[in-house]
């Protein structure tokens, strides 16, 4: 059982897309419209130029075992839900509409589940916003919590442990992956900017690895990964990724330079 404190965070590698807003990834030069690339997002929000900012590439060897990094515990994790799976330009988010929660990993609080999103590379190829000695896997996965005693998101980005975030890697594999069929449908009527549907009969549970292998994982004090940057986000990067086949992680992708990719 492994649990590592991160003790020297380098700059953040960002990543992604194309839009027509105020702020972009480094890919926005395939776009007609002009904004401002991550060397400029502090004109988005001066935040952008904290100290520590997410993400990060995680050296292994610059890590230290921490004790107080217990195992989590996932609870409603397991109930199903009829999420609304949204094309934000940015990424693609599912709002999470009961309150799974997780308690444990050296969390004071339980926090609450708010969203998840996900991020990814151009035809299955690297997209992680985290990397692990300089790799970066096909896909990451983000699930968004909150500090229980909050309402709101933007509420508990004003306190600097507001908010916690869990990453998971995804990895090919050689077969597919039949929890994510429901994602993987949706995501083919949202192909465009602002663009929304529902996610029928998920769970959280389903999208993540089992239990008994989310005992290794890398913590962090870091921040939002997009504007504003807050850095108010208690990092979670789990070891063990999640299985997809090719076929699968290249359905996920849209042929148009506009979906949200690196």
């Amino acid at each position: 059982m492994q649990r590592h404190l991160i003790v020297q965070i380098f700059l953040p590698s960002f990543l992604k897309i194309c839009t027509g807003a105020d702020w972009c990834y480094q890919s926005q030069h395939t776009c007609a419209t002009p904004c401002n690339g991550p060397e400029k997002w502090y004109h988005a929000n001066k935040d952008c130029e904290g100290r520590a900012q997410s993400p990060i590439n995680i050296v292994h060897r610059k890590t230290l075992p921490d004790e107080r990094l217990t195992p989590f515990q996932f609870r409603k994790y397991q109930d199903s839900f009829r999420g609304l799976i949204k094309n934000n330009g940015h990424s693609v988010q599912v709002n999470v509409p009961h309150q799974p929660y997780v308690i444990g990993g050296d969390l004071e609080t339980p926090y609450k589940v708010v969203q998840f999103h996900l991020h990814w590379g151009k035809n299955g190829g690297p997209g992680s916003e985290h990397t692990i000695d300089g790799e970066q896997y096909p896909m990451e996965l983000h699930i968004v919590h909150m500090n229980e005693e909050y309402s709101k998101l933007e509420d508990a980005l004003k306190d600097p442990i507001g908010v916690a975030v869990l990453g998971f890697f995804y990895e090919e594999s050689l077969s597919a992956n039949r929890k994510y069929d429901p994602v993987v449908r949706a995501l083919q009527t949202i192909m465009t900017t602002g663009a929304n549907t529902t996610l029928v009969s998920v769970s959280l549970e389903q999208l993540i690895p089992p239990q008994q292998n989310l005992t290794n994982y890398y913590r962090y004090k870091g921040s939002l990964t997009t504007p504003g940057c807050t850095e108010s986000v208690i990092w979670t990067v789990f070891e063990k990724p999640i299985p997809l086949s090719r076929d699968q992680v290249e359905q996920l992708v849209n042929p148009t330079s506009c979906w949200p990719v690196v």
